[in-house]
């Protein structure tokens, strides 16, 4: 049995990813943060939820060893631990920035560079991390300069893997989704067309592909999920 960790188990975009893994005959583990108020519902012969403080470089490296330990292999690491705030430049401030930077793509890195070694060690594996369009172009960070700074880190990153792992079999992904069709979202954006909005499954779904024989010869993909957004 293959095996997936999946960061973030508990959002809306990792039940998703979780569950469609679960269903392709994966077995998932899952970060979740102390106390999470989430029920994740998963059988436990294909489902694990570990408690891990992903912006603790060592609590990271520890949950990826012992993932290694227990499964032999991580196949697929899918990181959607992340955040969001508003701010143009005249309110953001240097601790503002670090903040988000800590937030999205500390969690990422701390993770997807001991999930990088030990694929390359097996000469196999995908990572997924996950961008925005804010931190795709300046053209749409208006507004956004704390997320969309921290986030350009994560297409950065995903170029320097994917260099260092030529000739290898495992490639580094950036999945780009425009508005997701959350409850959070509903709420926050009323008047919003939720029909243009992509919603976690579909999110879910075209990672997977990703990780099929039929996907196989794509290498350092930009995948934007956008609907009609």
């Amino acid at each position: 049995m293959k095996t997936a960790i999946v960061t973030g188990a508990s959002g809306n975009m990792g039940l998703a990813v979780v569950q469609k893994f679960i269903d392709e005959g994966y077995f998932v583990v899952g970060t979740v943060i102390p106390n999470d108020p989430v029920k994740l519902d998963f059988p436990a012969n294909k489902f694990e939820a570990v408690v891990v403080d992903l912006m603790n470089e060592e609590d990271a490296a520890k949950f990826i060893a012992a993932v290694i330990e227990k499964h032999k292999s991580i196949d697929v690491a899918v990181l959607t631990v992340g955040g969001f705030v508003m701010g143009g430049i005249s309110t953001t401030s240097a601790a503002d920035i670090m903040k988000q930077y800590k937030l999205n793509f500390e969690t990422a890195y701390n993770i997807a560079r001991p999930a990088f070694i030990h694929m390359l060690q097996q000469n196999s594996g995908r990572i997924f991390l996950i961008g925005s369009k804010p931190g795709l172009s300046a053209a749409g960070n208006k507004g956004l300069v704390a997320y969309g700074l921290s986030k350009s880190l994560i297409f950065r990153l995903a170029e320097l893997m994917n260099d260092e792992a030529k000739g290898k079999n495992v490639v580094t992904s950036v999945v780009i989704p425009s508005t997701i069709d959350t409850p959070q979202n509903r709420k926050a954006m009323p008047d919003g067309n939720f029909n243009n909005w992509v919603k976690p499954d579909a999110i879910a779904e075209v990672i997977y592909f990703y990780c099929t024989g039929n996907a196989a010869v794509l290498r350092e993909p930009l995948i934007k999920v956008y609907n009609n957004s």
